[in-house]
């Protein structure tokens, strides 16, 4: 499975490609907006630094206008995927931007009749989010295994991007159902790297070695 980073903060991004472990980045108005610089910029300089599918946003929310913002995302670089609202003009921007050669995440995708739809327009990404659905009390999982599913029923060749991925456990959850990628909030890729018994364990090793350089 493959892990995409959710920011739009460029250290954040650095600090962890450097790891070997990031595939891609995905970003959102809102997370654009806690930066100060020009997002056109940002996504460019994340999609230099990363090689990987960066999805960039539209914030139009007719038809035209998606298709406006996307023709110009995709200008920014080659790894950019043109991400759009699942609505009812986000799916017709879907089908025409994918006719047109451009890759597409569709977002906000929160039952399996949605990703159903966005699969049959040429989703390049489909993005369904888990956390959002255990927020009132839906299991989001739940949702992930009925997409892959219904994905692999049929044959589509969108990618399950298991997104609003709240900890570790989502993440070992949705690669044990197929997902193909799961993005996560820097702090939630960090916390893969934890555990109580891996610190006890390297203190302890320490802690043997400093006893017997002093024997």
């Amino acid at each position: 499975m493959k892990f995409f980073v959710d920011t739009g903060n460029i250290a954040d991004i650095k600090r962890l490609h450097a790891l070997g472990i990031i595939d891609g980045v995905t970003t959102n108005p809102s997370l654009m907006a806690k930066e100060t610089r020009d997002p056109r910029d940002i996504l460019k300089e994340i999609c230099d630094i990363v090689h990987g599918p960066v999805s960039g946003e539209v914030v139009s929310t007719e038809y035209d206008g998606m298709l406006r913002e996307g023709r110009e995302l995709r200008k920014i670089s080659e790894h950019i995927v043109v991400k759009v609202p699942f609505t009812q003009a986000g799916v017709r921007a879907c089908k025409t931007l994918t006719e047109e050669g451009t890759r597409v995440n569709v977002t906000l995708v929160f039952s399996a009749a949605q990703a159903l739809i966005a699969a049959k327009v040429g989703a390049y990404f489909v993005s369904p989010f888990v956390g959002r659905l255990d927020d009132i009390a839906h299991v989001g999982m739940d949702l992930i295994e009925d997409i892959v599913e219904i994905y692999d029923n049929y044959e589509y060749t969108t990618q399950v991007l298991v997104a609003s991925t709240r900890g570790p456990l989502h993440i070992v959850e949705a690669a044990k159902l197929g997902a193909d990628i799961c993005t996560c909030p820097p702090s939630v890729i960090e916390a893969l790297f934890k555990h109580p018994l891996t610190d006890i364990g390297l203190e302890r090793f320490l802690k043997d070695w400093e006893k017997a350089q002093q024997k």
